[in-house]
């Protein structure tokens, strides 16, 4: 089979800094910490690493389990929350992209996100992109490791228990989501929808403006019959 990893913000969607929004909201009252996140970069970074990224920033030090535990489940229903106000919006191509995949009988849907799993599904159902990602879809998540290219491993260690994989395709929006896929022997797609530009991810194999490209290059690479729009 063929498995595609999807990164999700900036890639899939755009969650409108809720992530974000809920990230100060929870710092602030739990550690008195007004605009914690001022001055960091998100994009393609995990939820773990980016709390303790704010805590060397703002205190001095990593958080600890104790500290994280408490955040999450802080977080979770702040952000669930700021997704229903704030709205999320599904990225050109993305719904044609995902629906002509998922026709394939041999390409498998699945996601690489630095999100932790309850955050990832919790933004696909916001904008109904759980329709392509439904019940024990794989993923490797922020949760599984705080480091990307280890959870991109995770969720390739979990496809292969379902089967043989002819080969693994990363799409994502930054340079992490390129190293992440190089250290897993991916083949790396990279759009620039997201926070990086087309400059930053010239490594990738490939460079798209949107996943409406994504289609026709699946058909041409795989021979998976005529594409059409």
């Amino acid at each position: 089979m063929i498995l595609y990893l999807f990164d999700i913000d900036g890639t899939l969607l755009h969650a409108h800094g809720a992530g974000r929004e809920a990230f100060d909201a929870i710092l602030l009252a739990q550690h008195g910490l007004t605009g914690a996140s001022e001055g960091i970069r998100y994009g393609g970074k995990t939820d773990p690493a980016i709390i303790d990224e704010i805590f060397a920033a703002r205190m001095g030090r990593a958080a600890t389990a104790a500290e994280h535990a408490a955040f999450l489940a802080a977080y979770l229903p702040a952000l669930r929350a700021n997704l229903e106000t704030g709205g999320v919006d599904v990225i050109e191509g993305v719904g044609f992209a995902l629906a002509w995949l998922g026709t394939r009988p041999d390409v498998v849907l699945g996601v690489a996100t630095g999100n932790v799993r309850a955050g990832a599904t919790a933004k696909l159902a916001a904008c109904g992109l759980d329709a392509w990602f439904k019940g024990d879809y794989i993923g490797g998540y922020g949760c599984d490791s705080r480091v990307r290219s280890e959870l991109v491993g995770a969720a390739i260690a979990r496809a292969r228990e379902r089967g043989a994989l002819r080969e693994v395709v990363v799409v994502g929006d930054t340079i992490h989501d390129i190293s992440a896929a190089r250290a897993n022997g991916a083949t790396i797609i990279a759009v620039t929808t997201g926070s990086d530009d087309a400059a930053a991810l010239a490594s990738a194999d490939f460079v798209f403006p949107s996943l409406r490209e994504l289609p026709a290059w699946h058909a041409a690479r795989f021979g998976d019959g005529p594409y059409g729009p």
